[in-house]
């Protein structure tokens, strides 16, 4: 049997994980210090972990409502108010999903069809193009740049969109590049989202995980809050990456649209992680808090610590990745990282896996231990070093 003409031909369209593909080379080696996972080092909280143990030894382990439990969406729906100052309907406008993930992937195909132009920025995380082509859409890439520090700038924006676009994906703070957008930023682009009348998925994942600038939500400028649907969740802020649990809040059309996905793919998230994300949400603030800034610390570290071996990297306002230029060394992202691996037993992950205009960079997570940091970058700088008396 010829099983290649039994696989779809979007199927046969995606291509590896880059990261993964990656990663696979590093597991085949001991001894390596990896800095390319982009998950917390930190314990989920306690609190939340009692109370979803809690829940099970209450027998509170069926299946919840579909949109997910109706406690945890109000307390979501406060949180949003709370922190962000955007306003949701916890009945109408509040999908609790499976991780993010689901979240990005129930929105794509509540709106694409066949033929439909989604803009995806360059850099960007490694999922969206998969997502835009298993729906049917045409990715448009916009070439984000380094000297802009990996800002949407209106122009880019204006020079995408054409009369086939129907949503742009944007996420900010940034995975990989840790860039940001303030409110000002938007400001600058929110004119043009209105008049095209595009659709706006914004994954906020990384929102909590802002330093110096204020997280805006794009979705606080009333004038084109109903054409944005949130993406978020609660893996990265809460240390909560195995529990699996995201939500999406839009207007109540599209929220409903995505609900009669969702109940089918999924029927309802994971009980027990609801009833630990509602305690979270409740009580666990200045945990999130200290998180970020011990986050904050170890990116101040490497920032320095990368720009002194000169290799240039810009100062990100979010997330916890700095992405360096490599430029200077002669290689290629790919051979970057793959001779650091074979020469340090570093591993980074190589710019290009997040697309084309990651050529030249490399990304670096900071969610590791400030000792394992200055081992690393140590490592790394001695690479560099090699590097510059072979040239």
């Amino acid at each position: 049997m010829n099983y290649e003409d039994k696989i779809s031909n979007r199927a046969k369209i995606i291509k590896p994980s880059g990261i993964r593909k990656f990663f696979d080379l590093a597991s085949q080696m001991e001894g390596v210090i990896s800095l390319g996972v982009g998950e917390p080092d930190f314990t989920t909280p306690w609190t939340i972990r009692e109370a979803a143990i809690y829940s099970i030894e209450k027998g509170k382990t069926f299946y919840t409502a579909n949109r997910g439990l109706l406690e945890l969406r109000e307390e979501i729906c406060q949180y949003y108010q709370r922190r962000f100052q955007v306003s949701y309907n916890p009945e109408k406008e509040c999908i609790i999903t499976v991780g993010g993930s689901e979240g990005i992937d129930i929105a794509l195909r509540t709106l694409v069809n066949p033929g439909d132009e989604v803009i995806v920025l360059d850099p960007g995380y490694v999922a969206y193009t998969p997502g835009v082509e298993l729906s049917g859409g045409i990715v448009v890439p916009i070439t984000l740049r380094h000297e802009d520090q990996f800002k949407l700038t209106p122009e880019l924006l204006k020079s995408a969109i054409t009369q086939k676009t129907k949503a742009i994906i944007l996420n900010y703070p940034s995975n990989p590049t840790g860039g940001f957008m303030t409110r000002e930023d938007y400001q600058k682009i929110v004119p043009i989202i209105k008049k095209s009348g595009i659709i706006v998925i914004a994954d906020e994942i990384y929102a909590e995980l802002s330093y110096e600038d204020e997280f805006c939500s794009i979705a606080s400028f009333d004038e084109i809050k109903d054409q944005c649907i949130i993406i978020s969740g609660f893996s990265k802020a809460f240390a909560m990456t195995g529990w699996r649990l995201g939500y999406v809040l839009s207007n109540e059309f599209f929220s409903k649209m995505m609900t009669k996905i969702h109940q089918y793919i999924i029927m309802s998230a994971p009980s027990a992680a609801q009833y630990g994300a509602l305690e979270g949400l409740k009580h666990c603030q200045e945990e999130v808090e200290d998180m970020r800034d011990s986050y904050m610390t170890r990116r101040n570290f490497c920032v320095k610590a990368f720009n002194d071996m000169g290799l240039e990297t810009f100062k990100p306002q979010g997330a916890f990745y700095v992405f360096p230029c490599i430029k200077s060394t002669g290689l290629t992202s790919d051979e970057f990282c793959e001779q650091l691996l074979d020469d340090q037993k570093v591993a980074c992950v190589p710019g290009t896996a997040f697309g084309p205009a990651g050529e030249g960079f490399i990304r670096v997570s900071y969610a590791y231990s400030i000792e394992e940091l200055k081992i690393a970058t140590e490592k790394i700088k001695l690479f560099i070093e090699k590097l510059n008396k072979k040239l």
